[in-house]
């Protein structure tokens, strides 16, 4: 499973591509290592945790992005990403996470994808305006977000 925009690739995390990202000293963080575990006992999660985000031409991974989980009873998912600071304010993510947004959308299970920031998160505040997403209500110190599929 791959899926590319004009200057990424997107690839789910498997043990096989977490060796990759640790060729490159990619750090990988336990949300990742925790996808990784379940994916070992539930194959139906490909593509429904994290995906690491690569720069075609440099063939380095710039971020991850992914999912926490398949869509539950409301066919809703939640996406979240990170970028690493080196490749950030380039567009990445909004590219990166607008790729994933249109896949999962491909679902029929999926109706909505959420997110959440904090409000004091420029930069991801930015990201979730350019995908469309809407602000729905912010609770505590964090901004709520939802896409509807068309």
């Amino acid at each position: 499973m791959l899926l590319q925009t004009d200057r990424l690739l997107l690839i789910p995390c498997t043990s096989e591509s977490i060796a990759l990202a640790q060729d490159q000293s990619y750090e990988i963080g336990p949300h990742t290592q925790a996808y990784v575990e379940e994916l070992k006992e539930d194959s139906s999660l490909l593509g429904w945790g994290v995906w690491f985000v690569i720069h075609k031409d440099s063939n380095t991974i710039v971020g991850d992005i992914g999912f926490k989980g398949k869509a539950d009873k409301e066919q809703s998912v939640e996406v979240g990403y990170g970028i690493m600071p080196t490749a950030q304010n380039q567009g990445y993510a909004t590219e990166a996470v607008n790729e994933l947004l249109k896949w999962a959308f491909t679902w029929e299970q999926v109706k909505k994808v959420v997110a959440e920031c904090l409000v004091d998160n420029g930069p991801s505040i930015k990201v979730l305006e350019k995908l469309n997403m809407s602000r729905v209500k912010t609770v505590d110190n964090m901004i709520k977000w939802e896409l509807n599929k068309n």
